[in-house]
């Protein structure tokens, strides 16, 4: 079973960063299709970015393109979502997935980490 845990979220000023660290606890990750999603307070979870197992093609929601880089280190079975100019409506819980069937922005991932928050205000 694998496991999932995110780090790196917290409050930050609009118009700052962050980086999204999630940590695999299988040694295969290379395999897995990774990606992120978050979940604002009273709205649905939405998807945020992918990245293929090999090759690291990626894709982006409209909101976040050209602001989020998602990436992946699979010598160290993470994965990471660098947020550049943030801003309030970014707040919200993120999560990292995981599966082994490409599913890029579809929210049936088979494997789901516990989420972090981030918080944009001034």
């Amino acid at each position: 079973q694998l496991q999932l845990v995110e780090s790196g979220g917290g409050k930050v000023q609009p118009g700052g960063s962050l980086r999204l660290s999630c940590v695999a606890s299988e040694r295969a990750f290379d395999a897995y299709y990774i990606a992120w999603f978050r979940q604002a307070p009273g709205k649905e979870r939405e998807a945020v970015s992918c990245i293929s197992a090999v090759g690291g093609r990626t894709h982006y929601a409209d909101s976040v393109q050209g602001r989020f880089t998602i990436s992946r280190d699979d010598a160290k079975n993470t994965a990471y979502l660098q947020m550049n100019s943030l801003k309030p409506e970014d707040t919200a819980v993120y999560y990292c997935a995981a599966d082994r069937i490409d599913k890029l922005l579809l929210l049936t991932y088979d494997y789901w980490g516990k989420g972090t928050l981030v918080t944009v205000s001034s």
